[in-house]
């Protein structure tokens, strides 16, 4: 897979899994509807530093695999490719949610410092985040990979953690748009989830066509 070809399969998978609740939503929506815009941001920016963590392990631990086995890199392929699908199962399992929370007072969200490390802490401490790291690496590295591309690979990640945090900030410090969210949020986690399988299936797919 080439350098853009790459960057466009990370950008789509990250982005639905970004999208995905988990942890880390759960968290950005608590800290900005108890703290206000600010300390959503701030634990938005946390939370994209902490990849670096996930990403760094990951990405040159899988690289190391792809260079010294050829079958170990099999079973982490099949691996990666059932976690995908499971998320996506979970995403088609979700519920309507109910009622609605009111935003608290901007600036009521602590230090800047403990704010982003909340954040950090939130996802480098995410004991999924392995699995799910070694899965979206399995779909580009290679073993001609240059060491620059997994740097950007790890940094664009990063980026597009923390836009895709941002923007659910501000949208959560809209009043009106909470309830919103809460009503047709269970569709959006149902589309989602039918990605991921559909990504899940095709690293499968390619991993029978390769053997």
């Amino acid at each position: 897979m080439d350098f853009l070809h790459g960057i466009l399969v990370l950008t789509l998978v990250h982005t639905l899994a970004a999208a995905a609740p988990g942890p880390d939503f759960v968290f950005v929506t608590q800290r900005t509807l108890s703290g206000g815009r600010r300390a959503g941001l701030l634990t938005s920016l946390g939370i994209a530093l902490g990849l670096s963590v996930h990403i760094t392990y990951s990405a040159f631990g899988l690289a190391a695999v792809i260079a010294h086995s050829a079958e170990l890199l099999w079973w982490v392929k099949i691996g990666g490719g059932c976690y995908l699908i499971y998320l996506g199962i979970n995403g088609l399992k979700s519920k309507p949610k109910t009622g609605s929370i009111a935003c608290g007072a901007p600036g009521s969200g602590g230090s800047m410092v403990k704010t982003v490390g909340a954040g950090f802490l939130c996802n480098a401490l995410n004991p999924k985040a392995p699995i799910y790291f070694v899965s979206l690496f399995t779909l580009v590295l290679s073993p001609d990979m240059p060491v620059f591309h997994v740097v950007v690979y790890g940094v664009w990640l990063m980026i597009i953690q923390l836009l895709w945090f941002s923007f659910v900030v501000v949208v959560l410090s809209i009043p009106a748009v909470n309830e919103k969210v809460l009503r047709t949020g269970h569709w959006i986690d149902r589309l989602l989830g039918g990605a991921m399988i559909g990504l899940g299936m095709k690293l499968l797919f390619s991993r029978a066509a390769s053997s």
